[in-house]
């Protein structure tokens, strides 16, 4: 059974994601602020942490930072004003999606199906896809740059694959949005813009000038060729 995280200062979220999570079938793990969020983490190491961007004290933006530092673990932000700067900074500080509040709570189970699915992996045909110093392993998810590990979040990864399986050719947002999704996608485009800002951070010698992970202007990107 799949565990999840939920650290929100609201109790009635906290009840209304809990019930809905836990009809899912997912084991649930709850915090009320940023301290009994890091300390339930450090206890339960769950599959998916849900965090609420307002937080007493210390900000869920600071905690996913802190988590990022230690785990991969898939994290999705809650953000209750809706403003696409909480969104973007979200994206920015490690997360691998987000949640606008109010938000439906099957959507919410929605997004954590699928990007535990994402971080499950076991689709993949290839087990090992080269391109010139960058390496995918596909059995262990591992990627690596001229022999050192490069870690990705669970979303990174999704598209960095995505990407790998149509080397060379133009790929649209759109169309990593419904990789990322498996159905109708959600969430918007800009987000992809924030993943590939990321990774090119990790994974490029000059992120200002690319040379694996290339934009087609007003379309989308594509990953060099082998």
């Amino acid at each position: 059974m799949s565990s999840v995280l939920v650290v929100d200062d609201e109790e009635p979220v906290l009840k209304i994601v809990s019930y809905a999570l836990t009809q899912a079938g997912y084991s649930v793990h709850t915090a009320g602020d940023a301290a009994g969020g890091e300390f339930m983490f450090s206890e339960v190491k769950p599959d998916v942490v849900i965090l609420d961007v307002m937080l007493p004290g210390k900000s869920g933006l600071d905690v996913a930072r802190d988590i990022r530092a230690q785990s991969n673990v898939p994290i999705i932000m809650l953000s209750a004003r809706g403003d696409e700067v909480d969104r973007i900074l979200g994206l920015e500080f490690g997360a691998d999606d987000y949640v606008t509040k109010p938000f439906s709570p099957r959507e919410l189970v929605s997004r954590v199906k699928a990007i535990l699915r994402r971080a499950g992996g076991g689709r993949d045909e290839k087990e090992h896809v080269r391109i010139g110093e960058l390496e995918i392993n596909t059995r262990s998810r591992e990627v690596t740059l001229a022999g050192q590990d490069i870690h990705l979040t669970t979303s990174e990864y999704a598209i960095l694959l995505h990407l790998a399986s149509r080397a060379g050719a133009a790929v649209s947002r759109q169309s990593i949005l419904e990789a990322l999704w498996d159905q109708a996608p959600v969430g918007d485009e800009r987000a992809i813009d924030v993943h590939i800002h990321n990774m090119r951070e990790k994974i490029e010698e000059d992120p200002k000038c690319p040379t694996y992970l290339l934009t087609v202007r007003g379309y989308g990107y594509r990953l060099r060729e082998p």
